[in-house]
């Protein structure tokens, strides 16, 4: 009986362990962008939003996966890369939260990368124009309407200066880097 006892005790005490070890996993939180006031982020394929002062998060999305949130210029915007229906294409929805109105339509894969200057135009990065393995740079209405080609071949990253006189541009993804993966041989940014 002694035994019995002792091991159910044993029990409760592991079943314990692993609730608390549980409880402090850490928060996987991604891909971060900033407002004045605000912070969004990517956690477990959804958008949510704290206040930059702390507190508890809000989920802002649901339905679908989405990821690579940025703030318009002014804050009142988030764009983002969601995937609904089977395809990956560029959103835009309030920064409070609300309906996504989805900005591109394209069978190819698009991905939010920022804002001009101005914040009336997204940029997102596709493989939509591409015939080889690379990407290009697009900007399309943030009121939605029809997606403008960038004169920049194989951009994978990169975003406008708050003067939109100038981009920093990474021409290749870390998948596909000359060099040995590490980063050796990696091409300097390209500025345009």
């Amino acid at each position: 009986m002694r035994v019995r006892h002792f091991w159910w005790f044993g029990l409760l005490m592991l079943a314990g362990t692993l609730v608390q070890g549980a409880e402090q996993k850490p928060l996987l939180a991604q891909q971060p962008t900033l407002s004045k006031t605000s912070i969004v982020f990517e956690y477990g394929g959804y958008l949510w939003s704290v206040s930059r002062e702390g507190g508890e998060a809000r989920q802002l999305t649901t339905g679908g996966h989405e990821s690579s949130p940025v703030f318009s210029p002014d804050g009142t915007q988030i764009a983002f890369t969601g995937q609904y229906d089977g395809n990956t294409d560029v959103f835009v929805m309030p920064a409070e939260g609300g309906s996504p109105k989805r900005l591109t339509w394209h069978p190819g894969q698009d991905f939010a990368l920022g804002w001009t200057p101005d914040g009336k135009r997204v940029l997102f990065g596709s493989d939509r124009d591409a015939y080889a393995d690379f990407t290009r740079f697009y900007t399309v209405p943030a009121e939605g309407g029809v997606a403008e080609v960038l004169p920049i071949w194989r951009a994978f990253d990169g975003q406008y200066s708050p003067t939109a006189r100038k981009s920093l541009t990474s021409r290749f993804s870390s998948g596909n880097k000359p060099g040995n993966g590490t980063g050796a041989g990696k091409p300097p940014p390209f500025i345009s």
